[in-house]
This record gives structure tokens, sequence and C-alpha cells, in this order.
């Protein structure tokens, strides 16, 4: 008995590393495919990383810090984006995420009309959603905070909506049975239980707009990317390493204060 359940063991050992070997295997065609089908050969990237790094030494360094006060209003502007298209976002989003679950919108039409809506938010890249956006407002900060509040709701009302599930499917039972009311339910019921999952989804949010916004203005939308992107193009290529070397200690100071924060909720 003891002979035949090591066999059994040998033989399910074995046919799980077959498995992966086949997998691995596998990844590495579809790898090899894809860069013969774009035409990219990785031996030129190799070749080219020393005349990128050299490029970068020669013309990007060192920064110049002379224009350094006159950055402080587009650092502010980056920052802002994130704060209020996240505040924004994580509103609304609560309303699409209560209508989107199963637990607390019954009505299957409804829902449906709002995950498909959600859906398309979501699927429709955020430049795009700036380039779109332009055309309107033209160029400067309500692109910006238009385009990424937009973005962002597609991202959190799912995200939001998964945790209600959650939290509704066990733990507002006893309140269904009770018979308190749907504002009741709502209020006393769901709210308290969602803080650490809305908390912890909006500051994850939080941190991909701080890097989102600087993208955005890029395109035109304000903040430092649009300094950036000025920079680069008349090759004031100085000013524009000091420029991203504001935009990566914005970015990691961010996120070390996110992460702490994040820690303390899930305590």
């Amino acid at each position: 008995m003891e002979s035949s359940t090591q066999s059994y063991e040998i033989s399910l050992s074995t046919s799980r590393k077959v498995k992966g070997f086949l997998n691995a295997l596998l990844m590495i065609v579809i790898a090899v495919v894809s860069f013969q089908y774009l035409d990219v050969s990785i031996a030129e990237i190799i070749v080219a990383i020393p005349q990128l790094v050299n490029f970068f030494i020669a013309n990007f360094l060192p920064p110049n810090f002379s224009q350094l006060p006159t950055y402080v209003g587009p650092v502010v502007d980056t920052l802002l984006f994130a704060v209020v298209g996240t505040y924004i976002s994580a509103v609304l989003s609560f309303v699409f995420g209560v209508l989107m679950s199963e637990q607390m919108n019954p009505n299957p039409v409804l829902r449906g009309c709002v995950r498909f809506f959600i859906s398309f938010l979501r699927n429709i890249p955020v430049l795009v959603w700036t380039s779109l956006l332009i055309f309107v407002f033209g160029i400067g900060n309500m692109v910006g905070l238009l385009a990424l509040t937009v973005a962002t709701i597609g991202f959190l009302a799912r995200s939001y909506a998964e945790s209600i599930n959650e939290i509704a499917g066990s733990k507002l039972e006893a309140l269904h049975a009770s018979g308190a009311s749907y504002l009741q339910i709502l209020v006393h019921g769901l709210i308290p239980e969602f803080v650490p999952a809305w908390l912890n989804w909006t500051l994850f949010s939080f941190e991909i707009n701080i890097r989102a916004s600087a993208i955005l203005g890029m395109v035109g939308a304000g903040g430092l990317g649009i300094l950036i992107q000025s920079n680069l193009n008349l090759r004031n290529f100085h000013e524009a390493t000091t420029l991203m070397m504001i935009l990566v200690s914005l970015v990691l100071l961010i996120e070390f204060a996110i992460t702490y924060l994040r820690r303390k909720v899930n305590q």
C-alpha cells in the first residue's frame, strides 16, 4: 500500500514537472513568434543600450536647478489633479459600486446598464479621454482633471462593487432578516464595514493617479507633464532632467506615505 502511494506521488510529481516544462516552452514560443511578428530584435535592443546611456549622460546631465522655484506651481497642479480626481471618483464610484452589486441592487436591468457604462469608461484609455476632452475644453487643468476622474471611476467602481458583494453577502443578512430598510442597511450595515476596503482601493488609486497626472500633462493637460514635454521639444534636456527628478521624488514620496497609511488601515 505504501509502495503504491509512493508510486502515485512520484507519478503526480513527474506529471506536474512535465506540465510546467510544456507551459514554459509554450511561453517561449509565443514570445519568439511575437518578436518576429513585430520585427523586433533583442540583439538590437541590447546593442542600443550603451548608446542610450551615453546619449542621456551627454545631454541630460547635470540637471539645471536654476529654475527650481518656478516649478512649485506645476508640482502642486500635478498633486492636486490626483487628489481632486481621486476624491470625486471615490464618491461617485461608491454610488456606481452599490448599483453594480448583486446584493445591494436586485434590479438586473439597472445593474446591467450600470455595469455596461462602467465597462465603457474603463476600457477607453485615459489618454484617449484626454484627447477627446481637449476638443471641448482646450488645453488646461480642466481636461486633466476630467480625464483622470472618468478613467478612475471606471477602475474604482468595479473594485468597490466586488468588495461590496463580499460584505453584503456575508455580513448584512441579519439586517435583511430583521426587516431593516434599504437606507438603514446601507448606512448602518454596509458603509461601516466597507470603509477599510474603500480606503485601500482609494489610496491605491491615488498612487496610480499621481503618475497618470504627469502623463496627462504631456498631452496638454497641465502640471509637470506639460513642462517636461515642452522642455524636451525645445531640447532643454537639463531642465527636463530636473523636472523628471522632481516627478520621481514626488511619486516615491507618495508611494511611501500611502504604503504606510494602508498598513495602518489593515492593522
